[in-house]
Parts: C-alpha cells; sequence; structure tokens
C-alpha cells in the first residue's frame, strides 16, 4: 500500500487558462470556483480562465486563484477515491493543504488568502523589496553571503527549495548585491525572481500581524490528516499551533526542502503535485536524490495529467 503525501503549489505558479478542464468536466471542481466567485463577490473564474495577465499577477488575486485552481483539482481526485495521508504546501500553498486537511473551509480559506494577500502588497512600498533564486551555492555558504550583503539592507532566505536551490528575500539594494556576490561565491546561477514584494522576509511582519487578526475570525479544525508546517518542517500535532504558525510564515523561511526529508523519514513513497506547474516535483526529486531514497512523484495541473497519475496509481493497487 503506498503512502501517500499531496503538495500543493504556491505563488508563480499561476497562469491564465488554469484549471478550465477540470470547471468544464467535473462538477465537483465547477463548484469549487463558483464557490470561490460567490465567496469574494467577484469574477475570479473569469480571471483564472481569460483574464488579464497583469491582474492575475497582482497577490491579492494570484493567492486565491491558485487556491481555488488546487482544490478544484482536489476534489475530482478525491472522487477517485486515492487514499492520501499527509499534506504539504509551499507557502501559500499551505492554505491549500489544510483545506485538504479540514483545518479551514474552502469558503474561509478563499477569503483569508484574499486579505493575506492585500497585507503582502502593503506591508512594503513597491520597489523597496525583491527576491532572487540562487542556485547551486553551498548551504554553508548562505551565511558568507547574506553578511556580504547585509551592509545594503536587510537579506535573509525566504525558501529552503531543495538540495541546490534557495530563494533569497530583502530590501532590493540587498537582493541586488546578493545576486553578484552568490556567483563570486561559487553559485552556478542567481536570478532575480518576477515578484511584486519581499515575501517571507522581516519585513513582512507587519503582514502577519495583520493575518493572525484575520486569522481569529474563522473557525480551526483538527486536522484530518497531517498537515507538514513551513515554519519548522514539523507535522502540526495541535489546532492551536496553526494560526501563530500561518502568522510566522509569512515572514520566516519556507522550509520545503526539510519537509519532503520528514516526509520520506515518515515513510512517504508517493508524492503528488496537486495544482498549476510542476516546480515543486521538481524539488522533490531533487531531495530524494540527495538521501538516496526511491519514491514516485505525480504532477496533476490538466485532464491529461490527472488520467495518467489515476491510471499509474490504480496499477500500483492490482
Amino acid at each position: 500500500m503506498n503512502k501517500i503525501a499531496l503538495l500543493f503549489p504556491g505563488q508563480g505558479s499561476q497562469y491564465i487558462g488554469m484549471g478550465k478542464d477540470f470547471f468544464e468536466n467535473y462538477n465537483v471542481s465547477k463548484e469549487v470556483f463558483l464557490e470561490a466567485d460567490e465567496s469574494l463577490d467577484m469574477d475570479l473564474s473569469g480571471l483564472i480562465f481569460e483574464g488579464d495577465k497583469e491582474e492575475l499577477q497582482k497577490t491579492e488575486n494570484t493567492q486565491p486563484a491558485i487556491l481555488t485552481t488546487s482544490i478544484s483539482i482536489l476534489k475530482a481526485l478525491e472522487k477517485e477515491d486515492i487514499g492520501y495521508e499527509y499534506t504539504i504546501g509551499l507557502s501559500l500553498g499551505e492554505y491549500s493543504a489544510l483545506v485538504a486537511s479540514d483545518v479551514f473551509k474552502f469558503k474561509d480559506a478563499i477569503k483569508i488568502v484574499r486579505q493575506r494577500g492585500l497585507f503582502m502588497e502593503e506591508a512594503v512600498p513597491s520597489n523597496k523589496g525583491a527576491m532572487a533564486a540562487v542556485l547551486g551555492l553551498k548551504l554553508e555558504k548562505i551565511d558568507i553571503l547574506i553578511e556580504t550583503c547585509k551592509d545594503k539592507g536587510q537579506i535573509s532566505v525566504a525558501n529552503y527549495n531543495c538540495p541546490g536551490q534557495i530563494v533569497m528575500t530583502g530590501e532590493k539594494a540587498a537582493i541586488d548585491k546578493a545576486v553578484l556576490v552568490s556567483k563570486e561565491l561559487g553559485a552556478k546561477k542567481a536570478v532575480l525572481l518576477d515578484v511584486s514584494g519581499p515575501f517571507h522576509s522581516s519585513m513582512l511582519e507587519d503582514a502577519g500581524e495583520n493575518l493572525q487578526k484575520e486569522l481569529l475570525k474563522y473557525k480551526v479544525n483538527t486536522p484530518k490528516k497531517k498537515v507538514v508546517s513551513n515554519v519548522d518542517a514539523k507535522i502540526v500535532k495541535d489546532k492551536d499551533e496553526i494560526v501563530d504558525k500561518l502568522k510566522k510564515q509569512v515572514s520566516n523561511s519556507v522550509l520545503f526542502q526539510q519537509s519532503i526529508e520528514l516526509l520520506i523519514e515518515e515513510g512517504v513513497d508517493t508524492f503528488i503535485e496537486v495544482g498549476p506547474g510542476k516546480s515543486l516535483t521538481s524539488f522533490v526529486k531533487r531531495t530524494a536524490k540527495s538521501i538516496k531514497k526511491d519514491i514516485q512523484i505525480f504532477n496533476i495541473e490538466n485532464i491529461d495529467s490527472f488520467r495518467k497519475t489515476i491510471d499509474k496509481l490504480k496499477e500500483g493497487h492490482k
């Protein structure tokens, strides 16, 4: 019997048209999009399917759009009776993981992430912050990188994605310098990311405070699945931890690589990325390879990949 974890993507995986084939082919998926439109009192579905790319890129739109797409696919997957024991998301994706674990009702989560996006946008003036992906830099050199660049402003690690890939975050001048310095320290590549702010940095602590007040308005349920938290790479033991962890998540590093290592230690041998894009699939592959573990990994973002995944999983159960 496979031990399955579902993975949910974060900001950056969005694109116009995502989830449309699920909307058109599965009533349970269509209901999710319609519920999102109703809950937010806006035509989110229209924006996702055929809207303006720049409008979709706005954080307050991106976050509910990705959540809605991921949960619409999840609902189709659940109809196939695929038993999963663990859930995890990258940053924003953690909210999809929490919905999948019944911690939040979808109609509440969609409102929470809309506000989360607004709080994050408002926390730092435009062009003051930045983020950069750094590839191939040894972990022991990250402290040197930070130390060398902090004279230009706040700088820290936003994401530990997988072995050989981290994301830096902070003030623009410090991140610009980090792109140059990381190459001098041996990084294969360093590129600025097309994002609207310095996510997962201390510059967003005010956004975290505002988010905490927002979260307290909603019912938090005991997780029905084992959810791994971004902030400490541990399984959530108690529902009372959740609000505090989500508050911290906005301004703390995302420990995605460490979370995948934990899941593999827990005996998870099958990972399914549910939602737009396939970046988490590559992160999991690289993490498993680095610790010499054999796993199977699938991603579902359209009907074709959905059917292929279901066929493979059912084949494995025979």
